[in-house]
């Protein structure tokens, strides 16, 4: 007897009938999302519609578009407005409206303020249903590429040899016009024409020069800081051990825009950055978390277009909202080490954990079971006085904490969501994007917590 087997009728199954509330069970993402939105107060978004026009498409419903779109790994517009009619949980948040790419996208960017708020709300809806209780943070940061391409990007080096180049061009042109009469100009070339485009690039190079000095000047700043700490920390241990620290002598910095600092001109806030993947460079912006160890839900998030993680730890730790609550203590990996992070954090009563160097992948056991060195003296310095404060039993538990909890949490954002580009532009834009991330992977781990 031949094998039997089930088949489809392709043709009946188009007319099959099926209800959303068979698809989406009471505990799905998509009911989750939207029974949040319920809860917050989007009155400041509604006070931004103007009182007389046509009937537009309730915010609850894009944000809620936005919201599942991003807790799930869809960030592009236009994938939205296809999910609204091929994906249930997208259909079911939609409610049967369609509204198109340009409608999602402009209330995306429009009311990315708004988002903000939005953000600290879902905190407290997250503190009232017991799921959060502010304690100890870790934080960390990250590299996203910018909506931007390398070659757009201009070197100083390279800006400068084009100013000159031009300026040549510019001369070259003008004389020839003035020359006109006795010696013809080729067929097609138009000498006001010409002038113009490049008086035009000329002046965007003036813009990018400008940038870059102002961007040199920063970091003079900061490396000053740094160098100057460098040298006390030096002083300091010359007079403790009696004898010349070993190793060079800290490298004073220079003043001015380097050859390889670059402008870009597509998304001229991004800068170019090391990849966290591999060892090339790359326009990218720094974004930083904070996550509460218990919970894992991020409790801020900041970004900046600075390389270096070192100036962002306070101005993350200050994005935490006070109605959120203040962390006991914070656990920070080498990049944040400074002696003026560790006095900002201890001044705003904050216990802080940071790395005073590279941990080892391979610890010897040795090492792993070694007896706690004696405590520094009152007169050491912050980062002698930190290295010991790791190695004490709650300093090992706090900082051995940081691992498990925010790198897990960016992992989850690039690998697992797939957000690896931003897209908008601008600093200020860029910065409610990732707001908006954040959020969206508040509301996932939110429900996990919950249906947990």
């Amino acid at each position: 007897m031949a094998r039997r087997f089930k088949t489809v009728d392709y043709e009946k199954a188009l007319d099959m009938t099926v209800t959303l509330r068979e698809c989406l069970p009471p505990d799905h993402l998509a009911r989750f999302i939207v029974g949040i939105l319920a809860l917050l107060d989007l009155s400041p978004i509604y006070a931004r519609y103007a009182a007389y026009g046509g009937e537009a498409i309730a915010p609850e419903i894009l944000l809620g578009l936005l919201f599942y779109g991003y807790a799930t790994g869809v960030f592009s517009s236009r994938k939205i407005e296809t999910a609204t009619h091929e994906s249930i949980p997208f259909r079911f948040i939609a409610g049967g409206l369609h509204p198109d790419h340009d409608t999602i996208a402009h209330f995306r960017k429009t009311f990315l303020a708004e988002i903000k708020g939005l953000f600290v709300q879902v905190l407290l809806v997250a503190r009232e249903m017991g799921e959060l209780s502010l304690g100890n943070i870790s934080l960390d940061g990250s590299k996203i590429h910018a909506d931007a391409s390398k070659s757009q990007a201009v070197s100083h080096k390279r800006l400068l040899e084009l100013e000159a180049q031009l300026g040549r061009e510019v001369d070259e042109l003008l004389a020839r016009g003035e020359q006109a009469d006795q010696n013809p100009l080729p067929t097609g070339l138009d000498i006001a024409t010409e002038v113009a485009l490049r008086r035009e690039r000329l002046a965007n190079l003036a813009q990018a020069k400008a940038v870059l000095e102002a961007r040199a000047e920063e970091r003079y700043q900061a490396e000053k800081a740094e160098y100057e700490a460098k040298l006390r920390e030096r002083e300091e241990k010359a007079q403790q051990t009696g004898r010349k620290p070993r190793g060079r002598a800290p490298v004073p910095p220079t003043l001015g825009p380097r050859d390889g600092d670059q402008y870009n001109f597509t998304d001229p806030d991004s800068r170019i950055m090391k990849n966290s993947t591999n060892k090339g460079f790359d326009q990218h912006y720094n974004t930083q978390v904070a996550v509460d160890q218990d919970s894992l839900l991020i409790v801020a998030n900041t970004l900046s277009n600075h390389p270096n993680d070192q100036a962002e730890a306070i101005p993350t730790v200050e994005a935490i909202a006070p109605e959120v609550g203040q962390p006991k203590a914070a656990a920070l990996d080498n990049g944040y080490l400074s002696a003026a992070n560790i006095t900002a954090l201890e001044a705003r009563g904050i216990d802080p954990y940071i790395a005073t160097g590279r941990e080892p992948h391979h610890q010897s056991w040795q090492a792993r079971f070694a007896e706690q060195p004696a405590p520094p003296p009152d007169s050491a310095s912050p980062t002698v006085k930190m290295a010991y404060k790791l190695q004490t039993e709650i300093g090992k538990l706090i900082y051995g904490l940081r691992k498990c909890t925010v790198e897990p949490v960016i992992g989850i954002i690039k690998e697992v969501l797939g957000f690896r580009q931003f897209s908008l532009r601008g600093l200020a834009a860029v910065a409610g994007e990732w707001c908006l991330v954040c959020l969206a992977f508040n509301l996932k781990r939110l429900h996990v917590l919950h249906t947990g």
